[in-house]
């Protein structure tokens, strides 16, 4: 067994989570770094790599409904709004213009929001079960519309176009996570949350797709028809997948804006729904790996590109100049879409998956 590590002689080892000493290891380096990286570089870039650390929890929400279970969904910001501004009300000050209870304990606010854009899901999962593909995705797509409408016209709640509100500022256990102190700051403190939270929803996310609902969902997605005629049920799982998803939309949503420290409904829009599903598919669907890859890549996207004009002086940084550094991160989140469906479709997912296969095989070729 020592030199064969993918002999599987037991179901349990074929579905165990790290099942080789190489994913150990990498799991535990990959770990170690993550969590001395506050020491390592600077609060600025630390802030946007714990903003990719939620984007990504975001990212595993939408691959278990989409990925897994194959129920395409364009309405993933609807949920983060959901999550977002219940977060918001329930930790918000209750003497501010807008509505506030003032529970800034993040062990209440981030389940919370959680579960209010599950039930969201939940009430949105029957119409998944009469409606697949195209049509689905017309209809989660809607729901951005009706979402965007509704948050921009209930200002008491969101503070309204243009103005909004703070997001939750997070106190655990009665310690402030939102300032900094002689130990950490206040950006540190921020990113090893994200990254906790990272691990935690991954891990769950994991376990969910080796248990029976997970074999379900894949089931689904492979062919509904005949899942159903082996006995799964089609409306329970659907239900399932989109209340689970829709959590996860929801956690990412009350934690999408906590570093940056102000958002506004605009910011709920189509564009984010899209990145979303860049996401999933650059990185790869059905797969955890896959969308943590595909979060990370799309959140440092625009960092790299703002890079781009000190080594292509026709492109500026300016918005009001043309072509500027803004329409390029637009039109590169289509072109690696196309790119990544017609050459790679398993995406950075299956890139490594190569990658590892020619280092097991070589220097054999077959």
């Amino acid at each position: 067994m020592r030199n064969r590590p993918l002999l599987r002689t037991s179901y349990n080892q074929e579905l165990a989570l790290l099942d080789t000493t190489s994913k150990k290891v990498a799991v535990g380096i990959l770990l170690a770094v993550g969590v001395a990286l506050p020491w390592l570089v600077e609060d600025q870039l630390l802030q946007l790599i714990g903003l990719a650390c939620v984007t990504a929890i975001g990212a595993i929400g939408l691959n278990i409904v989409t990925g897994y279970a194959g129920q395409v969904s364009l309405g993933h910001a609807f949920f983060l709004a959901i999550g977002a501004y219940t977060a918001a009300a329930i930790a918000g000050d209750p003497d501010a213009r807008t509505i506030g209870f003032g529970v800034r304990e993040i062990l209440i606010w981030l389940p919370a929001a959680g579960v209010v854009a599950a039930l969201a899901g939940v009430l949105v999962a029957p119409l998944a079960t009469r409606l697949r593909g195209l049509y689905l995705a017309i209809v989660t797509l809607g729901l951005v519309f009706i979402g965007g409408h509704v948050i921009n016209e209930w200002s008491s709640l969101t503070g309204g176009p243009g103005i909004g509100r703070q997001p939750p500022a997070p106190t655990l256990l009665g310690y402030d996570l939102n300032t900094g102190d002689a130990f950490l700051t206040r950006d540190q403190k921020l990113y090893l949350l994200m990254l906790v939270l990272l691990v935690i929803a991954a891990l769950a996310a994991r376990n969910l797709a080796r248990s029976r609902v997970g074999r379900a969902f894949t089931a689904i997605r492979d062919r509904d028809i005949a899942a159903g005629v082996m006995g799964v049920n089609l409306a329970r799982y659907k239900t399932i997948a989109f209340g689970v998803s829709s959590f996860y939309a929801g956690c990412a949503g009350a934690l999408l804006y906590v570093g940056i420290g102000y958002f506004d409904p605009t910011t709920f829009n189509l564009l984010l729904s899209v990145q979303y599903i860049a996401m999933i598919l650059i990185g790869g669907a059905g797969t955890v790996s896959g969308a943590v890859l595909g979060a990370f890549l799309i959140t440092l996207l625009p960092r790299l590109i703002r890079e781009v004009p000190s080594f292509l002086p026709f492109i500026s940084n300016s918005p009001a100049e043309s072509p500027n550094a803004y329409q390029l991160e637009t039109v590169l989140y289509g072109v690696l879409i196309i790119v990544f469906l017609i050459f790679e479709p398993r995406g950075l997912f299956g890139i490594w998956i190569r990658l590892r296969n020619y280092w097991k095989a070589w220097p054999f070729s077959y």
